[in-house]
């Protein structure tokens, strides 16, 4: 699946799994077996058209894709009406497409990756699955895929997100898997991650983790990437057969970092496209409540890979902040660490606020009810949109639906439930 054209940002990771200086392999001794016969394993599926055959039908008849490519016709107008006038008098304010990954079964991006990996749990005859999740979507699509294969499920949860994500939690009990609470560290995602870790190399011998995102020890980042490049492999097509042209800007919310490189990887080499990732500013970028990695970070180790993380001047990792339980993350996916340091993909950061503004923009303007992970990019757009001829075009990846976090908006806005 990775490109081999000379010089193309699409060659990524090398034969070790690193993008650039990042990446790689950091990982116990125990577990260092099991992961290369997860990439031999991978890359015999890849050369496989019956794996690959499965994989697109599970895709279309029980996740429902291709997922639609939709223009906001309301936004875009909304945001015209505030857009300032360019320096010639030109009026300004780009049109405003989103790819709807939230209209995937279980409600976002993350069913693509849990699909491709199930398929390879099943072929290295694993019998148990673990993960991990922050907003619990990635949680529903595992607890989901291993209910439609007859396996059983662990999910690790930190506490805090067990509690500010009940929807969820219930959804995946509903569908047969273990929710188990993490207390340790800030009860968030990455102290699930550290717990999913530690069963995973107690129980190598019949355990598969399902990794939700695009960081962890190679292959993970690069198997997680290309399942999830479907999102952009589809938009390549529907932009095309919509309009005749590829899109002026792709934009993503990132926590690890999956719907964002999903969208991107397949425009890495149309030099025309530029390309934006959005993290979590929280509270701003001033202090420590924040999630941005990139932003805010440096190089360092976590989770079986070198990469940005949020640390302090000891090396030790710090805990993130974002009101999105999905972004809560102090680290994120090596290849963004690499596309950022090669300038290929810009990136910048959105507080809280202006995230719990943009949600309640789309729900007003366009009858769609975002999750809080993809409305810290549909506020990156509006900013963006406003500074844009009216020709051009924005593409923005909706990676999931809001129905998980109404009760943290309601909490965030003073509102009774």
């Amino acid at each position: 699946m990775t490109d081999q054209t000379p010089n193309s940002y699409r060659n990524q990771p090398d034969e070790r799994g690193h993008f650039g200086q990042f990446g790689g392999r950091y990982v116990a001794e125990t577990l260092m077996p099991l992961v290369l016969d997860l990439e031999r394993e991978y890359r015999a599926a890849q050369a496989d058209p019956e794996f690959q055959a499965e994989f697109d039908d599970l895709l279309e008849h029980y996740v429902g894709r291709p997922s639609p490519l939709y223009y906001a016709e309301r936004l875009t107008e909304e945001l015209r009406k505030s857009a300032p006038d360019g320096p010639n008098g030109e009026k300004r304010g780009a049109q405003v497409w989103f790819k709807r990954d939230e209209l995937n079964h279980t409600g976002a991006h993350k069913i693509n990756n849990c699909i491709g990996q199930i398929l390879l749990a099943r072929r290295m005859g694993k019998t148990r699955i673990i993960a991990e999740t922050g907003a619990g979507q990635h949680g529903v699509a595992t607890a989901t895929v291993c209910a439609r294969f007859g396996l059983p499920c662990t999910v690790y949860m930190g506490a805090t997100d067990v509690e500010r994500q009940q929807p969820n939690v219930f959804r995946m009990k509903l569908l047969g898997a273990e929710v188990i609470p993490v207390t340790s560290g800030r009860a968030t995602l990455k102290d699930a991650m550290n717990e999913g870790l530690r069963d995973w190399v107690a129980n190598v011998h019949d355990t598969f983790y399902i990794i939700g995102t695009a960081a962890g020890p190679h292959p993970y980042p690069e198997l997680v990437r290309d399942f999830q490049s479907v999102i952009g492999k589809e938009a390549r097509v529907q932009m095309q057969d919509r309009i005749g042209r590829l899109p002026d800007l792709l934009v993503a919310a990132i926590g690890g970092g999956s719907n964002a490189l999903g969208l991107f990887h397949p425009f890495l080499d149309d030099a025309d496209v530029k390309m934006l990732g959005v993290e979590a500013a929280g509270r701003g970028l001033d202090g420590n409540e924040h999630a941005a990695s990139l932003l805010g970070g440096a190089p360092g180790v976590l989770h079986g890979n070198k990469t940005y993380l949020l640390q302090d001047e000891d090396g030790q990792i710090t805990e993130g902040h974002s009101i999105s339980a999905g972004l809560d993350y102090p680290g994120i996916g090596p290849e963004h660490s690499w596309l950022k340091e090669s300038g290929r993909v810009e990136y910048t950061a959105i507080t809280d606020k202006q995230a719990l503004d943009a949600f309640q923009l789309l729900c007003r303007t366009e009858g769609i009810i975002p999750a809080l992970e993809p409305s810290h990019a549909i506020a990156a757009v509006a900013e963006r949109a406003r500074e844009m001829p009216c020709d051009a075009i924005i593409l923005a990846n909706l990676c999931g639906r809001g129905d998980k976090d109404i009760f943290t908006v309601a909490d965030a806005l003073g509102v009774e439930m």
